[in-house]
Order: structure tokens, then sequence, then C-alpha cells
């Protein structure tokens, strides 16, 4: 798949993007079947968007709150409160902040004992949001993600386990570079969401952004190669610092069909 690449000279300039993307796939969405279902993204590049929403006024009145559910597509091994838990981020600099009915967050279980649990915990709370049958996968309206410096995306980091797993929908990944579990979305899952898009800022990503969509196809190396959206889109905003690998400016593919189906 040929993505969708969109180059912003400035941070600022990337943020804004996003915002006007993810309010504009709010917006699609409830308007098409009235629900706007969102795989946000950990780590520390989207803090800046969830602020904006919340806070611009324009993006701020634009977003159908009430009717957005808010998922994760990955998060650490840590209870809620902790200063590494995604959710934290997206409450603090978002969720808190805006008209969201508490029914609608629905945060990964960190704080279990056990990662595995937190994993099956949550792929039970997607199938019943999502209304799944067996072997029927999520389809989310817009999956957000990251891409690190490894090529690591959601917690699917080099080499481990999780990048082979094609059945379950959310599982504990074992990352021993980091001597911790993580619970993330598996490939399949973020693979039927409706649109993927990665957001990317800085040069310390430019190497990996380039080996992701220019370099030989290594998946075990670069995990974020394995993100290829089976029915819907998927675009790639940078800034002009993280796009600074790039042989070639952008390439713009023609927009998927989205989910083929829904429940």
């Amino acid at each position: 798949m040929t993505p969708e690449i969109r180059i912003l000279r400035r941070p600022e300039e990337l943020f804004q993007a996003a915002a006007e993307l993810f309010v504009g796939a709010a917006q699609r969405a409830v308007a098409d079947h009235g629900r706007f279902c969102v795989a946000l993204a950990g780590g520390s590049t989207p803090r800046a968007l969830y602020r904006l929403l919340a806070e611009e006024r324009a993006w701020r009145e634009a977003m159908p709150w009430e009717k957005s559910h808010f998922f994760w597509s990955d998060e650490r091994h840590v209870p809620p409160s902790h200063e590494d838990s995604n959710f934290r981020v997206a409450m603090e600099a978002m969720l808190s902040n805006v008209l969201v009915p508490a029914a609608n967050l629905h945060r990964i279980e960190g704080e279990r004992e056990r990662a595995e649990e937190a994993a099956r915990l949550y792929e039970r709370t997607l199938r019943e949001s999502f209304g799944l049958a067996p072997g029927q996968f999520p389809c989310f309206d817009l999956a957000l993600l990251g891409i690190g410096s490894d090529g690591h995306t959601a917690s699917l980091f080099p080499g481990t386990p999780a990048l082979d797993e094609r059945d379950c929908l959310v599982v504990s990944n074992r990352v021993e570079k980091l001597r911790t579990e993580r619970i993330t979305f598996t490939v399949p899952t973020l693979n039927n969401a409706a649109h993927v898009v990665f957001l990317v800022k800085g040069e310390d990503k430019a190497a990996a952004l380039a080996a992701v969509f220019e370099g030989p196809y290594e998946p075990a190396k670069f995990p974020a190669q394995l993100i290829r959206p089976v029915h819907g889109r998927l675009t790639v905003l940078a800034d002009e610092a993280a796009a600074a690998g790039l042989a070639r400016g952008g390439a713009r593919a023609p927009a998927g069909d989205g989910c083929p189906s829904r429940n």
C-alpha cells in the first residue's frame, strides 16, 4: 500500500493538520453511523494534539464529544495514575477538559497484576463494544499511531512475539529491551481500521520513517511496516524534521472504502 504522506513545515502545522483530520473523521462517522470510535496513540507526540482539540475553541466545539468513544491502542503495565500511563496522558491533555460521558472511555486496566489478564479483559471490552462475533475484528473509524525511533508502533516492538499474532485482538507483549510487559492491539486489529494515521515529529524519527516507508520490507526489524489497512486508508502526517530522510516527497493514495460492514 502506498500511503498518503503529508509533510508539514513546523510542528504547529503538523498538529493543526492532525486536528482537522481527527475532527473531520469524527463528524463523518457520527453522520454515517451515529458514533465515532477512535484508538488513541500513546507516547509524547500526540499530547500536543490532544491539548489542541480540548483547548482551541474551534476544534473543541466542532468535536461530537458525547458521541465519541475513546479506546487505547496500547498501554504500559502501570496504574492509570502513573506518569507513564497512556490513559493518564490523554485524560490530562484532553478528556478531563471536555464533556465526554464516562461510559465512552474504554481504558486498558494496566494496573492488573498480570498483563495477560489486562489484555484478556480489554479484548472482551472490544468484543462487547463492537458487538463482534467470533473471528471478527473491530473497525475503528480512526486509529492514531506513532512510530518510534526503532520502528515500533503501538507496543509492537522489533522482534517481539506480538508481531506474529493473527487471532487475538489484544495481547500482552514482552519487550525485553525495556524489561517490561506492554498491552497492545495486534496487527489485524489495527489493519481493520477505516483510517490509520501515523503522527510523526522530530529528527530522531527521520531514519525510522524512511526505513518504514522507503526501505526494504523487514517487519521484524521495523514493525510499523506491518500496518497496511485491509479496507481503509493509511495517512502519514510528519513535520519536516521527521521527513528529512525520505527520498521522495509525498505520495497520495486514493481513499479506501473504509469498513466493509458494521454491527
